[in-house]
């Protein structure tokens, strides 16, 4: 199996479809929260929005909407992914 080489979810592009491998975060509570918020590995996401200066940005996770700062998107790692529907 070919290696895939990890991106930052806050580089992925609006409309863009995005599948978590990990979460590198030191801090238990914000990597809680995420989790609980449904960015877990594994889950597909979509960049819905970024706001006019750029942070932050609205991200689709299991039909809800949410907004992370750069700041929380940076720890987030996982691949840009193909939307056959497109």
């Amino acid at each position: 199996m070919p290696s895939v080489k990890l991106q930052r979810l806050s580089e992925a592009e609006e409309g863009e479809h995005f599948r978590i491998e990990k979460l590198d975060i030191k801090d238990g509570t914000m990597k809680r929260r995420l989790l609980d918020l449904g960015f877990v590995p594994g889950c597909e996401i979509i960049v819905l929005q970024k706001s006019p200066l750029g942070d932050p940005t609205a991200y689709r996770v299991s039909n809800t909407t949410i907004a992370l700062r750069k700041e929380e998107s940076d720890h987030i790692y996982g691949e840009r992914i193909c939307d056959d529907n497109k």
